[in-house]
C-alpha cells in the first residue's frame, strides 16, 4: 500500500503513526520533546517548523523520501 504523501500541514502525531521511520527526521529538526508534547496530536510540520525556526518544505522533503 502506497504511503500518504506528507505536506507541511500533515499533523506531526500522524505522521509518526503512520510512518514511525520518520521519527528520526522528526527528532533531528525539532528535538526528542516532541515526543512528549502533547501538542503532537494537533500541530503541524509548518507549525513545528515555524516553532523551531527550520523550513517545513526540507522536513517534508526528507520524510517523503524515506524508504518503506
Amino acid at each position: 500500500m502506497a504511503k500518504k504523501e506528507v505536506t507541511k500541514d500533515t499533523v506531526i502525531g500522524d505522521i509518526i503513526k503512520e510512518r514511525p521511520e520518520a521519527m528520526k527526521i522528526i527528532e533531528k529538526y525539532f528535538g526528542n520533546g516532541c515526543f512528549t508534547c502533547p501538542g503532537i496530536k494537533v500541530e503541524s510540520i509548518a507549525f513545528g517548523a515555524m516553532m523551531h525556526n527550520v523550513d517545513p518544505n526540507k522536513i517534508v522533503k526528507e520524510i517523503n523520501e524515506l524508504e518503506d
